[in-house]
C-alpha cells in the first residue's frame, strides 16, 4: 500500500545515494531530511489511519539502507573503522536473529510488528554519529560500545514484547 508516510520512508534511499557525492554541506542535509521524514512517517500514517504491516517493515528498512549506505561510503573513505561500523548495525544482527527466532518457531506470520523503544534510540544515535563524522569530528570508542548494550536491550524489549503479545 503506498501512502504518504510510505512515500516519507522511500525517500531515505535515495537520500542516501547523496553520500555519494563527497560534500559535508550536501551530506549534512540528506541526514536532516532522513531524520526528519523518520520521525513523522508513523506519525502521518497513524495520523491518516493508514498503518500497515508493509509500512512497519518498510520504515525500518529505509533507516537501515540510509544508515548502511552511508557508512559503507564512510568506511571507502576512511572515515570509519570497519569495527565502528559493524558496532553501529549491532542492533540489526539482533534484530536478524530476533527474526530468524520468529520464522523458526512459525510465529513470523503472527508477529505484530511495531517499533521498539531501543530502536528509535539507536537510530536517533546512529544519525547523531553520521552528523558528527560529516562534520569532521572523531567518535569516542565508548561510543560505538553503546551500540552493542542498545542492541541487547532491543533484543530483550523485543522478547518481552512477544511474550506479552503470547499471552494476550
Amino acid at each position: 500500500m503506498f501512502s504518504l508516510s510510505n512515500s516519507l520512508s522511500l525517500l531515505r534511499a535515495p537520500l542516501a545515494l547523496v553520500f555519494l557525492i563527497e560534500s559535508p554541506i550536501l551530506r549534512m542535509m540528506a541526514i536532516l531530511l532522513a531524520m526528519i521524514t523518520d520521525s513523522i512517517d508513523g506519525y502521518l500514517a497513524r495520523r491518516s489511519k493508514t498503518t500497515s504491516r508493509f509500512g512497519a517493515v518498510l520504515d525500518p528498512a529505509m533507516d537501515k539502507f540510509f544508515v548502511f549506505f552511508a557508512l559503507g561510503v564512510l568506511f571507502m573513505e576512511g572515515k570509519v573503522e570497519i569495527w565502528e561500523a559493524l558496532m553501529m548495525v549491532s542492533r540489526d544482527f539482533a534484530l536478524c536473529l530476533f527474526g530468524l527466532y520468529l520464522s523458526l518457531s512459525g510465529l513470523w506470520q503472527t508477529y505484530q510488528f511495531r517499533s521498539i523503544r531501543w530502536g528509535k534510540i539507536t537510530t536517533a544515535l546512529q544519525f547523531f554519529v553520521l552528523v558528527w563524522i560529516t562534520i569532521g569530528h572523531s567518535i569516542p570508542g565508548y561510543l560505538y560500545y553503546s551500540f552493542v548494550v542498545f542492541a541487547l536491550l532491543g533484543l530483550y524489549e523485543l522478547f518481552q514484547f512477544k511474550k506479552l503479545s503470547s499471552q494476550a
